[in-house]
């Protein structure tokens, strides 16, 4: 906890943002390698990035893990686990991109085609995010997940009846 806010909330947003730059960054480091720098040079910024995109990862993994027994008193146990799965996937297509686009900072034949294969696999690394950051946002704002961390607050089973209705339909 920091101010009152679960360290889970805050750290997720650093492998969020990183999720939706690497496929940028990856596109920019092919344009780059080709026109400015020599290319596993120009390559090396979109690796670091996956490598901080994994690492920042885990730290959110183990940020909602050690949340989960507070969490799981106002959210329901199967969208809980739906988001934990999604999470886990996750960290595991990034390090297998991770993986393959370090082989881009060779500088033969095998690295340019690694770089291509990595910068490809940045997208499955953002479909995969996107999966994470939608299942997460559904138990913010769905499920109502930060009721387990305020006083006073409607829990999951009353906000979720009353979640998409307008002030004027009650």
């Amino acid at each position: 906890m920091l101010n009152n806010l679960p360290l889970h909330a805050l750290i997720v947003h650093m492998p969020i943002a990183l999720t939706v730059l690497v496929p940028i960054f990856a596109v920019l480091g092919l344009w780059l390698g080709r026109r400015l720098l020599k290319p596993h040079v120009a390559w090396a910024l979109p690796v670091g990035m996956l490598a901080l995109l994994l690492v920042s990862g885990f730290a959110a993994e183990k940020t909602g893990e050690q949340q989960e027994d507070r969490v799981e008193k106002v959210v329901p146990e199967a969208a809980f686990e739906k988001h934990e799965e999604a999470a886990e996937l996750f960290l595991v297509v990034t390090g297998g991109v991770l993986v393959l686009a370090a082989g881009g900072l060779m500088s033969n034949s095998l690295g340019k085609t690694m770089r291509v294969v990595g910068t490809v696999g940045t997208l499955a690394v953002l479909a995969a995010g996107w999966n994470v950051g939608h299942s997460g946002g559904q138990l913010v704002y769905q499920y109502n997940a930060g009721a387990a961390y305020s006083t006073g607050a409607v829990g999951a089973t009353e906000g979720a009846s009353t979640a998409g209705e307008d002030e004027d339909d009650k």
